[in-house]
Protein backbone atom coordinates (compact mmCIF):
# COMPACT_ATOMS: atom_id res chain seq x y z
CA UNK A 1 0.00 0.00 0.00
CA UNK A 2 1.25 3.36 -1.09
CA UNK A 3 1.56 6.38 1.41
CA UNK A 4 -1.17 7.68 -0.51
CA UNK A 5 -3.59 5.31 0.11
CA UNK A 6 -2.97 4.73 3.23
CA UNK A 7 -3.50 8.04 4.23
CA UNK A 8 -6.46 8.25 2.21
CA UNK A 9 -7.82 4.68 4.19
CA UNK A 10 -6.99 6.43 7.30
CA UNK A 11 -8.86 9.37 6.76
CA UNK A 12 -11.73 6.99 5.69
CA UNK A 13 -11.94 5.35 9.02
CA UNK A 14 -11.78 8.74 10.63
CA UNK A 15 -14.60 9.47 9.80
CA UNK A 16 -15.72 5.86 9.73
CA UNK A 17 -14.91 5.75 13.29
CA UNK A 18 -13.98 9.37 14.69
CA UNK A 19 -18.02 10.36 15.80
CA UNK A 20 -18.97 6.93 17.38
CA UNK A 21 -15.57 6.46 19.76
CA UNK A 22 -16.01 9.75 20.82
CA UNK A 23 -19.53 8.76 21.85
CA UNK A 24 -18.77 5.77 23.23
CA UNK A 25 -15.81 6.78 25.52
CA UNK A 26 -17.84 10.41 26.53
CA UNK A 27 -20.29 8.16 28.04
CA UNK A 28 -18.04 6.81 30.30
CA UNK A 29 -15.59 10.13 31.10
CA UNK A 30 -15.07 14.05 30.77
CA UNK A 31 -14.99 14.99 27.81
CA UNK A 32 -10.66 15.81 28.32
CA UNK A 33 -10.38 12.64 28.88
CA UNK A 34 -12.33 11.61 25.91
CA UNK A 35 -10.96 13.89 23.67
CA UNK A 36 -7.43 12.26 24.61
CA UNK A 37 -8.56 8.93 24.16
CA UNK A 38 -9.85 8.94 20.80
CA UNK A 39 -6.17 10.81 20.10
CA UNK A 40 -4.50 7.75 21.31
CA UNK A 41 -7.46 5.42 19.84
CA UNK A 42 -6.96 6.89 16.31
CA UNK A 43 -2.88 7.03 16.78
CA UNK A 44 -3.05 2.93 17.66
CA UNK A 45 -5.71 2.84 14.52
CA UNK A 46 -3.03 4.41 12.45
CA UNK A 47 0.05 2.19 13.46
CA UNK A 48 -2.06 -0.74 13.00
CA UNK A 49 -3.87 0.29 9.73
CA UNK A 50 -3.05 -2.94 8.11
CA UNK A 51 -4.78 -5.04 10.70
CA UNK A 52 -7.89 -2.94 10.41
CA UNK A 53 -10.82 -5.35 9.57
CA UNK A 54 -13.44 -4.11 7.09
CA UNK A 55 -16.07 -3.79 10.03
CA UNK A 56 -13.69 -1.25 11.47
CA UNK A 57 -16.20 -0.10 14.28
CA UNK A 58 -16.49 -2.94 16.51
CA UNK A 59 -12.50 -2.97 16.08
CA UNK A 60 -11.73 0.90 17.00
CA UNK A 61 -14.20 0.40 20.05
CA UNK A 62 -12.33 -2.56 21.77
CA UNK A 63 -8.90 -0.17 21.25
CA UNK A 64 -10.62 2.74 22.37
CA UNK A 65 -11.67 0.62 25.55
CA UNK A 66 -8.32 -0.70 26.09
CA UNK A 67 -6.71 2.88 25.88
CA UNK A 68 -9.25 4.35 28.50
CA UNK A 69 -8.84 1.36 30.85
CA UNK A 70 -5.11 2.88 30.45
CA UNK A 71 -5.41 5.94 31.58
CA UNK A 72 -8.47 5.39 34.85
CA UNK A 73 -5.45 3.13 35.67
CA UNK A 74 -3.04 6.27 35.71
CA UNK A 75 -5.58 8.22 37.36
CA UNK A 76 -5.85 5.77 40.45
CA UNK A 77 -2.16 5.74 40.60
CA UNK A 78 -2.45 9.04 40.58
CA UNK A 79 -4.86 9.05 43.53
CA UNK A 80 -2.69 6.25 44.92
CA UNK A 81 -0.05 8.13 44.99
CA UNK A 82 -1.54 11.79 46.73
CA UNK A 83 -3.15 9.24 49.75
CA UNK A 84 0.15 7.54 49.84
CA UNK A 85 2.17 10.80 50.31
CA UNK A 86 -0.85 11.85 52.74
CA UNK A 87 -0.11 9.25 54.57
CA UNK A 88 3.54 9.62 54.95
CA UNK A 89 3.30 13.75 55.27
CA UNK A 90 -0.26 14.23 56.41
CA UNK A 91 -0.89 18.37 55.89
CA UNK A 92 -1.63 20.41 58.91
CA UNK A 93 -4.38 20.72 60.70
CA UNK A 94 -6.50 23.69 60.35
CA UNK A 95 -9.57 25.11 61.46
CA UNK A 96 -12.13 24.96 58.32
CA UNK A 97 -15.96 25.09 58.19
CA UNK A 98 -16.32 23.40 55.39
CA UNK A 99 -14.57 19.93 56.43
CA UNK A 100 -14.99 18.44 52.58
CA UNK A 101 -13.56 21.37 50.92
CA UNK A 102 -10.62 21.53 53.03
CA UNK A 103 -9.79 17.66 52.47
CA UNK A 104 -9.91 18.36 48.80
CA UNK A 105 -8.15 21.57 48.94
CA UNK A 106 -5.14 19.41 51.27
CA UNK A 107 -4.52 17.03 48.80
CA UNK A 108 -4.28 19.20 45.75
CA UNK A 109 -1.90 21.36 47.49
CA UNK A 110 -0.05 18.21 48.49
CA UNK A 111 0.20 17.09 44.97
CA UNK A 112 0.84 20.00 43.95
CA UNK A 113 3.78 20.24 46.59
CA UNK A 114 5.49 16.92 45.74
CA UNK A 115 5.10 17.58 41.72
CA UNK A 116 6.88 20.74 42.32
CA UNK A 117 9.72 18.76 44.58
CA UNK A 118 9.62 15.66 41.77
CA UNK A 119 11.22 18.65 39.62
CA UNK A 120 13.81 19.57 41.20
CA UNK A 121 15.65 16.36 42.02
CA UNK A 122 17.57 14.60 39.69
CA UNK A 123 16.13 12.34 36.96
CA UNK A 124 17.03 9.00 38.89
CA UNK A 125 15.65 9.51 42.01
CA UNK A 126 12.25 11.01 40.63
CA UNK A 127 11.77 8.06 38.55
CA UNK A 128 12.87 5.43 41.51
CA UNK A 129 10.42 7.16 43.42
CA UNK A 130 7.61 6.83 40.93
CA UNK A 131 8.33 3.70 40.51
CA UNK A 132 7.78 3.11 44.15
CA UNK A 133 4.93 5.35 44.88
CA UNK A 134 3.05 4.99 41.16
CA UNK A 135 3.94 1.45 40.14
CA UNK A 136 4.11 -0.16 43.87
CA UNK A 137 7.77 -1.71 42.68
CA UNK A 138 8.79 -3.65 45.65
CA UNK A 139 13.06 -3.21 46.11
CA UNK A 140 13.87 -6.25 44.08
CA UNK A 141 11.59 -5.58 41.22
CA UNK A 142 12.69 -2.33 41.60
CA UNK A 143 16.25 -3.92 41.05
CA UNK A 144 15.17 -5.70 38.17
CA UNK A 145 13.99 -2.31 36.35
CA UNK A 146 17.40 -0.30 37.23
CA UNK A 147 19.59 -3.48 36.76
CA UNK A 148 21.13 -2.79 39.94
CA UNK A 149 20.77 -5.45 43.30
CA UNK A 150 18.06 -5.68 45.32
CA UNK A 151 20.61 -4.38 48.14
CA UNK A 152 21.35 -1.31 45.31
CA UNK A 153 17.94 -0.37 44.95
CA UNK A 154 16.62 -0.27 48.85
CA UNK A 155 19.59 1.91 49.35
CA UNK A 156 18.95 4.17 45.97
CA UNK A 157 15.01 4.08 47.31
CA UNK A 158 15.95 5.54 50.71
CA UNK A 159 18.02 8.40 49.77
CA UNK A 160 15.61 9.48 47.03
CA UNK A 161 12.98 9.32 49.48
CA UNK A 162 15.45 12.04 51.87
CA UNK A 163 15.71 13.87 48.72
CA UNK A 164 12.30 14.43 48.98
CA UNK A 165 12.04 15.14 52.16
CA UNK A 166 14.95 17.94 51.63
CA UNK A 167 12.84 19.40 48.44
CA UNK A 168 9.80 19.29 50.35
CA UNK A 169 11.46 21.08 53.41
CA UNK A 170 12.79 23.79 51.26
CA UNK A 171 9.43 24.60 50.09
CA UNK A 172 8.76 26.04 53.14
CA UNK A 173 6.18 23.21 54.31
CA UNK A 174 6.33 20.85 57.43
CA UNK A 175 6.72 17.19 55.79
CA UNK A 176 5.15 15.45 58.79
CA UNK A 177 7.05 12.56 60.15
CA UNK A 178 8.07 9.83 58.22
CA UNK A 179 8.92 6.50 59.68
CA UNK A 180 11.71 4.41 57.22
CA UNK A 181 11.99 1.15 58.34
CA UNK A 182 15.94 1.04 56.98
CA UNK A 183 15.90 -1.30 53.69
CA UNK A 184 12.53 -2.19 53.91
CA UNK A 185 9.16 -1.90 51.73
CA UNK A 186 7.33 -1.66 54.70
CA UNK A 187 8.30 1.99 54.92
CA UNK A 188 6.15 3.19 52.60
CA UNK A 189 2.63 1.65 53.88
Amino acid sequence: MTDTEREKRMRDLVVLVGDPVRRYLRRRTDAATADDVIGDTLLVCWRRLDEVPDDALPWAIVVARQCLSNVQRAQRRRTRLIGRIIALDPPPATADENPAASTVDAGTAVAARVTAALTHLRRNDAEILRLWAWDELTSPQLAVVLGISANAAAIRLHRAKARLKQELLKSGHPTGHITHNEGSDDARR
